[in-house]
């Protein structure tokens, strides 16, 4: 059984009713680390995909359903669990990550992910990939969450502000893709207002509040 197809089938499980409730604790804690989304957002499908994703490995979900998985499907777990999450960006035939500095070249993806990369040019992206040794291949999981192209520039600052106050990954990229969510809702907004360190914090306001000016009262 191959990755994809494990992952396939957990996420077919997870969405049954016998598991709904620890999918939906899953959900809910994926929607408080990185921002609610509804079937009526344009993104729904994009962030319900990074949910399962998540689900899968951070979240375990396997365990949740390992009867009902076989042999060969139980084996994967220890991989799913050990996923790499970066923020990557395509270089030729590598995915290099712009967080951790690794560079891994994918042997295996869907072709809904090989298309998405192939057109991600001056792109970062956060996903997963999964390695495995029998046999060996690194697999880049379905569920990627690309990040505006005009945003790139704007995140260097915001993951060396990370760095600096010794973030996670998961902290990391999970305020990324709050600032991604905050971009995507408010339509008018510029990514510089949507991406700043400042909103690495779960507390702090999507935007900033803009500077009041007052005009001065003409004299009498």
């Amino acid at each position: 059984m191959g990755v994809l197809e494990t992952v396939a089938h957990i996420v077919e499980l997870g969405a049954t009713p016998g598991a709904a409730s620890p999918a939906g604790r899953l959900r809910a804690d994926f929607q408080a680390r990185t921002g609610a989304f509804s079937p009526d957002d344009p993104w729904y499908e994009e962030r319900i995909r990074a949910f399962w994703t998540d689900a899968v490995t951070s979240g375990r979900l396997g365990h949740d359903v390992e009867r009902d998985l076989d042999e060969g499907e139980r084996r994967l777990l220890p991989a799913l669990d050990r996923a790499h999450r970066g923020l990557f960006r395509a270089e030729g035939d590598a995915l290099v990550d712009v967080w951790s500095g690794a560079e891994l070249l994918v042997g295996v993806l869907d072709e809904a992910s090989r298309a998405e990369v192939g057109a991600s040019s001056g792109q970062v992206f956060d996903a997963r990939v999964v390695g495995r040794s029998d046999p060996f291949e690194l697999v880049l999981l379905p569920g990627a969450v690309f990040h505006p192209r005009d945003a790139t520039a704007c995140i260097e600052p915001v993951l060396a502000a990370a760095r600096e106050r010794a973030l996670s990954t998961t902290d990391t990229l999970d305020a990324l893709l709050r600032m991604q969510r905050t971009l995507r809702k408010l339509s008018r907004v510029k990514a510089a207002y949507a991406y700043r360190p400042e909103a690495l914090s779960p507390e702090a306001p999507a935007i900033p509040h803009p500077a009041v000016r007052r005009t001065p009262k003409s004299p009498m």
